[in-house]
């Protein structure tokens, strides 16, 4: 297998006048990116970086950042990105659990991570416009004077990139993924989605998640070019489809939800946009049929994954079936297990039969596979087991062996002695007119342990006994039915689109 050195420098080779980067002033060819990324490599060289070590990026989607990563990728470089927003004590949780020797920052990040490096001298690079904020820091534009090829030093078993967990729970995880992992879910990427080459897309998500990685290495695999917005903004979104003829997008729910309710959207704007894919979180099925009125799509693909291991299961006809997660990807082989009971722990050979709601785990041979989390042997112990990878997701097979997704084991409500999942609850209640976005959380309750609340956005006025009444005259069952509704100013969610109801439990969220 080609380690990812060569396989940028196989596009390369392959089509070097082809548009390969779009991000402001930058508009390059692979060739012309080839070079930044050349220099850029040399530079970490010569100061002293080498194969395994470790470099933090906090960094927006730039042309910075994806150049970044593609030179980390001919060194053997781990590349750890992290999210902008990060707080200082955040950054000084990456910093020193990576182990990074080297920092990459933006005017954006530059306040808090100054705040953290005041008593550690650690060499950094200043991207982006704007005034270095750390005076020893090294401008990136004088890293890549000196434009040259790259060269690649790395193999297949070096790690590429190491993501960080949302942490929901205790501390975010590190999850090393090894170039071989990362260009197999790359390779399976371009098959699942149907990619032709030269694809054009948005770079939008995130490159510190496990989707706008994909994206990147993707694009690259089949000579497309990757259109780069640094910070989301639904109406630049629009323009930028329309300008750069965008043919395919890769977005998490809530951003397809801000896309089309934008004032400057139209169906002909996004006319060159044939497939549409999305993960991260479920679609309620109001969202799923607008998307396919709007951009009536060659294909529409559902992806069900992790950073762990990318890709769970696909489902290419998403709104022929709404809600599927559809079947094993090209990697994976998937079951569906008892729920712990706390003190048996489940294995990889209590499969349930259909229709019966437990865990979902994934085989750890998968191509696209990590091997463990970094420095964590208790989550080693709690998640892999039997060479199976417990998501902590919960679902089930339908009886023609679809899996759909119903939560996470830690969302699940508990009501009266009853297992609920917020899924179903909130994809009924998406599809009433009045209601723009909506989660379901698990609220506590003396009698019943806990009862079911839904949080919704409205697009109009709407009455609590009318939303319970379309709830009973729909096939949910009564146990299910929400015990109270809250009319909130907007649903708290992470900065790729989850859903957090631990701010809903914990009543942070304005009324409206």
């Amino acid at each position: 297998m080609l380690d990812l050195g060569r396989t940028f420098l196989q596009s390369v080779e392959r089509c070097p006048r082809y548009l390969a980067i779009v991000d402001d002033q930058h508009r390059h060819t692979y060739e012309e990116w080839a070079l930044f990324v050349g220099a850029l490599e040399q530079y970490l060289l010569e100061q002293g970086l080498k194969k395994g070590d470790r470099v933090l990026s906090i960094l927006q989607n730039r042309f910075e950042a994806a150049t970044l990563h593609w030179a980390c990728q001919m060194v053997g470089i781990t590349i750890v990105p992290i999210n902008w927003r990060a707080k200082s004590d955040e950054i000084e949780f990456y910093l020193n659990n990576s182990q990074s020797k080297f920092i990459f920052y933006e005017s954006a990040s530059g306040a808090e991570l100054a705040a953290v490096l005041k008593d550690q001298l650690i060499p950094s690079v200043f991207c982006g416009p704007g005034e270095k904020v750390i005076k020893a820091s090294v401008l990136f534009s004088n890293c890549v004077e000196q434009g040259q090829m790259p060269i690649p030093y790395a193999s297949v078993t070096d790690c590429s990139v190491m993501l960080y967990t949302s942490g929901t729970t205790g501390k975010p995880k590190g999850v090393p993924r090894t170039q071989a992992a990362e260009r197999a879910a790359g390779i399976a990427h371009i098959s699942q989605n149907q990619y032709k080459n030269y694809e054009v897309t948005l770079g939008v998500m995130p490159l510190y998640h496990t989707m706008g990685v994909r994206t990147l290495l993707a694009l690259c695999l089949g000579n497309g070019a990757y259109i780069a917005l640094p910070k989301w903004h639904a109406p630049t979104a629009v323009e930028l489809i329309a300008q750069e003829k965008v043919s395919h997008l890769y977005l998490v729910p809530t951003l397809y939800h801000d896309l089309i309710n934008t004032s400057n959207f139209s169906s002909e704007k996004v006319k060159t946009t044939t497939k549409l894919g999305f993960a991260g979180a479920p679609m309620h099925d109001a969202l799923l049929l607008q998307l396919n009125q709007l951009f009536q799509p060659e294909l529409f693909v559902n992806h069900y994954g992790s950073s762990e291991i990318y890709t769970f299961t696909i489902n290419q006809q998403a709104v022929e079936k709404p809600g599927s997660a559809g079947r094993a990807g090209l990697n994976e082989r998937i079951r569906v297990v008892a729920l712990d009971d706390g003190a048996q722990k489940a294995t990889g050979d209590d499969m349930l039969p259909p229709e019966i709601e437990g865990q979902i785990i994934c085989d750890l041979h998968s191509d696209e596979a990590f091997s463990g989390y970094w420095e964590r042997p208790d989550a080693d112990e709690k998640s892999l087991r039997g060479g199976w990878y417990f998501t902590g997701d919960t679902g089930y097979f339908d009886q023609a062996g679809e899996l759909f997704v119903t939560g996470r084991v830690d969302d699940m409500i508990i009501s009266g002695g009853e297992n609920i999942s917020p899924v179903e609850i909130e994809s009924l209640l998406s599809l009433h007119p009045a209601v723009d976005e909506v989660a379901v959380a698990g609220m506590k309750d003396d009698r019943l342990g806990q009862k079911v609340v839904a949080f919704i956005h409205l697009k109009e006025d709407v009455l609590p006994e009318e939303l319970d009444l379309y709830c009973k005259d729909s096939e949910l069952l009564n146990f299910k039915r929400p015990r109270e509704y809250v009319f909130v100013k907007e649903i708290p969610k992470s900065p790729v689109g989850k859903i957090l109801r631990r701010k809903l439990v914990a009543g942070e969220y304005e009324l409206s």
